[in-house]
């Protein structure tokens, strides 16, 4: 079973977004579960202090790498199988779902989530956490990173979505985005669902949607479309 592991100073931001629809329905079946370790526990200073000022001088303030570590060998300690260890930073690689599938076929995560200016680098060495990003944006913390990624794991195990079509006809899929979506009513305001969705020639249609996905590539991330374009030369 997928089990995820959450280190953070606010555990009462979790479960959130994990807990409501398939994705907690999923979770009360038993399909994954989720694990919040509260970071300050692990802390041995006066008034449970988890940080302190930058070495070097600096803005704001870092976290510590004793209480960092503590946390997790805690949870790694009590783990049954090992599992990727995961730190949320913006300086991370790119989440991608190609990475989301990997681990979605595995025994689940460890994700610590980073607050203030950051992790002690010591520490990232030390327990190897590898740094991933969600993207090109700067959050308060991990807290919501860690979810997205959680959310984008555990919608692919089986089981976990309605219909599993849903995941193969998707942004990513083949490095392409996702083709536009309509529903009645079949005029709004003064535009209509594209003739060719309502033809019934599913032929037609699969072509359109495949031409829609292309263009929206092209316009929106060419670096899509150059990854795309490649591979499809290397199956030739």
């Amino acid at each position: 079973m997928f089990a995820a592991s959450v280190l953070t100073l606010f555990p009462d931001a979790f479960p959130g977004p994990l807990g409501v629809s398939l994705i907690g329905t999923a979770q009360k079946k038993g399909l994954w579960a989720l694990e919040t370790v509260d970071i300050r526990k692990f802390s041995r200073h006066k008034h449970a202090s988890v940080d302190d000022t930058p070495a070097g001088g600096g803005a704001g303030m870092v976290l510590r790498p004793d209480v960092a570590a503590a946390a997790i060998d805690a949870v790694t300690a009590s783990s049954e199988e090992e599992r990727p260890l995961i730190y949320m930073t913006p300086r991370g690689r790119p989440l991608t779902q190609s990475r989301v599938r990997e681990w979605a076929a595995g025994p689940g995560l460890v994700v610590f989530c980073g607050r203030f200016e950051g992790l002690d680098e010591r520490v990232i060495k030390a327990r190897k956490l590898e740094e991933v990003s969600v993207g090109d944006a700067v959050l308060a913390g991990g807290e919501a990173a860690a979810i997205c990624l959680i959310e984008a794991c555990v919608r692919l195990i089986p089981g976990v979505l309605g219909d599993p079509a849903s995941a193969e006809e998707e942004s990513f899929e083949g490095d392409l985005l996702e083709y536009p979506h309509y529903t009645r009513p079949r005029e709004w305001e003064g535009e209509e669902i594209p003739e060719v969705l309502l033809s019934g020639d599913h032929g037609a249609i699969a072509r359109w949607r495949r031409e829609m996905a292309e263009k929206t590539t092209q316009e929106r991330r060419p670096d899509l479309w150059e990854r795309h374009v490649r591979r499809q030369g290397e199956d030739r």
